[in-house]
């Protein structure tokens, strides 16, 4: 910004004592002294257009000459007459920006017949599109004019979730409450999720480690599956209450099979021992995926689950489109993101090592270990062995809500 103002004041002094040329040779200068980003911060400073400062360096570069032809009616002298030159695009072709504001518009997406409806908009076919319309434009100025009409190349954002629910907040409300009576009465609260696949082997992962300089961790340029290696699909369950976890590393298919495992497993391993006695359980869960509220294995699983264990299962389900707000999300897995970033995961081994490593200040304890079983895909659960199940369904959105008792009453 200094340097920006030092050029405006110097080019308020020499303007009255240059011509065109000299004044577009001395832009050119200062933009070639200055180097990259030059042309735009001399064009801000000195009210010339970026095309004239280039055509200045064109011809520091040639050195080239002009004839000087005075006109005392302007601020500097200048080299042609007034009126002279050649006339902008858009004063000879008023059309031309309505053709290409239309062009770049947004609306233009739901169009089916906008000639740019299915390629990308760069300037290059920008102008190709304009010139089969009838105006003499090339590449350089449509980027000029979508420039001077404050467009810029943007990259997408993620704000939207989708269209709410009527009831997104009054269930949000609803899972709230029910992990509250179940802390008070000392009774366990889970958090339940996959994370995404991960490949195993010699891959890039995203963000950055502490490396010696210039001694990057080399890696495959490409990320496809190695077939002996594959995939590795973490599951983990969140204990709301103590800031515990469990982590299945599953090494075949992510299905509801797979997901109850991971929750008994927690139960084995650390639940149990933290609420010993307990009759009930809460499962907080997204609606979709392995342990989605439509899917009927997940229920069977969790029927199994609590006949085992003889407790009450109590599941709520996060509406759909929320699943980001899902405890485990914010509380766990962003954590286990954050301990191996940067690290290529070449073994199962350094998956579970990563992930039973990780520690927070607020108290976070993870444990983590292989689930080798073989889950297939594809299983159905007839309508008979529904019937079968112990379920009742809460008041309020029971296809969300509802428990599972160990057996029929």
């Amino acid at each position: 910004m200094e340097e920006l103002e030092k050029l405006e004041k110097k080019y308020g002094i020499i303007r009255p004592y240059l011509n065109e040329a000299s004044m577009r040779v001395c832009a050119a200068a200062d933009a070639l002294i200055i180097g990259r980003g030059g042309p735009s911060i001399v064009a801000r400073a000195s009210g010339l257009s970026r095309t004239t400062i280039y055509a200045g360096m064109k011809e520091i570069n040639e050195k080239a000459g002009v004839e000087e032809i005075h006109d005392t009616n302007t601020k500097h002298t200048r080299i042609r007459h007034k009126g002279g030159g050649r006339k902008c695009l858009v004063t000879n072709n008023p059309e031309l920006l309505t053709a290409l504001v239309k062009l770049v518009s947004p609306l233009t997406r739901g169009d089916p017949t906008s000639p740019l409806r299915w390629t990308c908009k760069s300037t290059t076919k920008l102008a190709e599109e304009l010139r089969k319309q009838g105006f003499k434009i090339c590449q350089r100025t449509v980027w000029t004019l979508l420039d001077e009409m404050g467009y810029s190349m943007q990259s997408n954002r993620k704000t939207r979730e989708g269209a709410d629910h009527p009831d997104r907040n009054k269930q949000f409300l609803y899972i709230a409450q029910k992990v509250e009576e179940f802390q008070k009465a000392n009774l366990p609260v889970i958090s339940v999720d996959a994370k995404k696949k991960e490949n195993i082997g010699c891959y890039k992962n995203a963000g950055r480690e502490w490396q010696p300089s210039k001694q990057p961790e080399e890696v495959n340029m490409h990320d496809f599956t190695d077939k002996e290696l594959g995939k590795v699909i973490p599951y983990g369950v969140y204990d709301l209450t103590q800031n515990h976890g469990w982590v299945s590393v599953g090494i075949n298919h992510n299905t509801a099979e797979f997901a109850v495992a991971t929750i008994h497993r927690w139960w084995k391993e650390m639940g149990m021992n933290v609420y010993p006695g307990a009759s009930e359980l809460l499962i907080t869960a997204d609606g979709g995926g392995s342990n989605g509220s439509r899917v009927r294995l997940w229920k069977m699983e969790i029927q199994r689950l609590a006949r085992e264990e003889n407790m009450t299962i109590q599941v709520c389900h996060f509406p759909p489109g929320t699943s980001k707000w899902n405890k485990i999300e914010h509380r766990m897995f962003c954590h286990i993101t954050a301990n191996w970033r940067g690290r290529p995961l070449e073994s199962t081994a350094i998956v579970v090592n990563l992930i039973a490593n990780t520690h927070t200040k607020q108290g976070l304890k993870i444990k983590a270990d292989v689930d080798s079983g073989l889950y297939v895909t594809g299983k159905k659960i007839t309508d008979k062995e529904m019937k079968s199940l112990a379920i009742t369904h809460d008041a309020f959105h029971g296809e969300w809500n509802y428990k599972i008792a160990p057996q029929k009453t």
